[in-house]
C-alpha cells in the first residue's frame, strides 16, 4: 500500500490503495475506509485516485465532498 505523499505536512491520511472501481484511505487514527463508484460516485474516486497519487488536497476533499459516502469502515 503506497504512503501518501502529505505534501502539505498536515495531513490525517497515512496510506492508500485503489483498485478498478475503489479506493482504500488509512487515516492516522488507525481508522480505514473503502470508497468505491457504487458508495461515492465514479466522478469522485477518480478525484480521489488522482489527489493521492499527488500527495495533497485529498484530506480536504474527502472532508467536503464524499466524508460519510463510504462503502465500508474497516
Amino acid at each position: 500500500m503506497p504512503l501518501y505523499k502529505n505534501i502539505s505536512k498536515n495531513s490525517g491520511i497515512i496510506s492508500y490503495s485503489s483498485g478498478k472501481d475503489f479506493i482504500k484511505i488509512v487515516f492516522r487514527d488507525g481508522e480505514s475506509y473503502v470508497y468505491s463508484y457504487v458508495s461515492a460516485g465514479k466522478q469522485h474516486i477518480d478525484k480521489m485516485k488522482k489527489l493521492a497519487a499527488r500527495g495533497k488536497g485529498l484530506t480536504t476533499y474527502i472532508n467536503k465532498y464524499v466524508k460519510e459516502k463510504y462503502a465500508a469502515k474497516l
